[in-house]
């Protein structure tokens, strides 16, 4: 690791210490930032495969439930019938901390579902059949959630990441290898110094 290029004194010395304390410090920091936030993604990760099993499980239903009613219903009945349906949303912007971290994200509120259609002349599992579809939408607005938070917190995951090995595999090394050459100089200095006043001493000594 190429050291500093710094003139070997006292006063550099005391800045290499410092700054050598200074960046052990946060990388013991950020080290246990990083595994925090691992940890919190790693929960989240579980989330959203939970969530993506009950995708799957509520579409298995849905799906072929749709396609029952579409056959029996047909095109026009079904365009009829989502007009009875009322589903306005609410969206609002949520903060949330993970690891100590605040990310911002969308919170979609369900409606309470409202369904203004006569069941006369209607497929008799239509109201189970709508039932699923607003679970489905409800899961996947939950999931769309948790993906934007899931990508964020990767991101901040990997910026952490940087950070720490910026610290651990350049910034301490070069620092530690500079202090190491710095007091290696002023060692010498001082030894010969001590040399240099002993052969005064010896030499003012025999005259």
């Amino acid at each position: 690791m190429a050291r500093l290029n710094l003139a070997p004194t006292k006063s550099n010395l005391l800045a290499m210490k410092e700054q050598l304390a200074i960046s052990t410090n946060g990388y013991e920091l950020l080290e246990e930032k990083r595994e925090i936030l691992v940890r919190e993604l790693m929960h989240l990760v579980e989330q959203v495969k939970l969530l993506e099993k009950g995708l799957d499980e509520v579409i298995a239903k849905a799906y072929p439930a749709f396609r029952r009613m579409f056959l029996t219903e047909g095109s026009d009945q079904i365009e009829r019938l989502s007009q009875g349906i009322h589903y306005d949303f609410e969206i609002l912007e949520k903060k949330v901390t993970i690891g100590g971290m605040p990310f911002s994200t969308l919170d979609v509120t369900m409606p309470r579902k409202e369904l203004f259609y006569s069941f006369l002349g209607t497929y008799a599992n239509t109201d189970a059949t709508i039932d699923k579809l607003f679970e489905l939408l409800a899961l996947l607005t939950q999931l769309a959630s948790i993906r934007t938070i899931v990508w964020r917190l990767a991101g901040e995951v990997k910026k952490t990441q940087r950070r720490v090995n910026a610290l651990d595999k350049l910034i301490i090394p070069q620092t530690e290898e500079t202090r190491k050459y710095i007091e290696s100089v002023l060692e010498e200095r001082e030894r010969e110094n001590v040399f240099v006043l002993k052969a005064l001493k010896k030499k003012n000594g025999k005259k």
